[in-house]
């Protein structure tokens, strides 16, 4: 029987608190930064030689679902209650706003140093040292908002920008192209500066600290950020039930995505799974 993902903002205290317990004890037993290091090997760029398959690649969907279920399993093995909830920004906007409070992921970084001094994994509770980043830094960064250059939330607008698309991905097949639902969603823009984040890759802008490159599952947000990502994918298919996931075929010799992007049925690293094998999870979890 499936299982439900809830809004954040629609938990109760005590799935919070099962939510958060689950989350810290997986950091306790060091499984957290598997999924850190995870992440930051997959973290490759349309720069980058050989395969791409978590970001600037149209499996960014379905490598980011697989990489949910799997941390969302531990989690199980923990709490067999506990799911992750998702994160609606297009509604929660604002740094006070859940899931920015002390019970459930803390509030946004002091201004000298961006450190999270609030709720369950701000460093001084010895719980949650990051081991695995970009930097030296052991402990948890935010900059909700960007106090500095400011950056907003995408709106339902920006949302519907990205739904409104019928095809799923089209040729390069990477961070540059202009249609298709993915990069839309995914939110690599034209241009410089803010303008050229848009929905996904915005809202990690907008938490900053932690967030911002490979290392981003070092703040849990990633995890009800990317719930919601889910959940749009599956808004996405339900508009558009003829469109599937693109390219169907691989491309050919000579082309510059040869071997570098995964198609349809081709197994996509690390696991051993395919796109195909994840268009549909409804007999698995579904939204509440």
């Amino acid at each position: 029987m499936a299982y439900i993902r809830k809004d954040v903002s629609t938990l109760t205290a005590g799935e919070r608190r099962r939510f958060v317990r689950a989350l810290l004890e997986l950091k306790r037993r060091g499984e957290y930064d598997e999924f850190v290091r995870m992440h930051i090997d997959y973290y490759v760029s349309d720069g980058e030689g050989g395969l791409r398959t978590a970001h600037m690649t149209p499996s960014f969907l379905p490598w980011h679902r697989r990489f949910l279920l799997e941390l969302e399993n531990a989690l199980r093995r923990v709490d067999p209650s506990v799911t992750v909830p998702y994160w609606d920004w297009t509604r929660n906007r604002t740094a006070t706003a859940v899931p920015w409070t002390a019970d459930l992921l803390g509030g946004n970084g002091r201004r000298s140093d961006r450190q999270v001094t609030t709720g369950p994994f701000a460093h001084a509770t010895g719980n949650w040292t990051i081991k695995d980043g970009v930097t030296d830094t052991t402990f948890l960064t935010r900059d909700l908002g960007r106090a500095r250059d400011p950056i907003g939330l995408p709106t339902k607008a920006d949302v519907e920008w990205a739904l409104s698309d019928p095809v799923y991905d089209v040729s390069p097949w990477d961070s540059t192209v202009t249609r298709g639902f993915r990069n839309k969603l995914e939110g690599w823009g034209t241009g410089r500066g803010s303008t050229a984040w848009l929905n996904h890759n915005r809202v990690h802008r907008w938490v900053g600290g932690a967030m911002v490159g490979g290392a981003s599952v070092n703040d849990p947000v990633f995890w009800l950020h990317h719930a919601f990502i889910d959940l749009l994918w599956t808004r996405w298919q339900r508009r558009h039930g003829e469109h599937r996931y693109l390219p169907a075929e691989p491309p050919l010799p000579g082309s510059s995505q040869f071997r570098r992007v995964v198609a349809r049925h081709q197994t996509l690293p690390p696991w051993d799974v395919t796109p195909d094998q994840l268009e549909d999870a409804g007999r698995i979890y579904r939204y509440a």
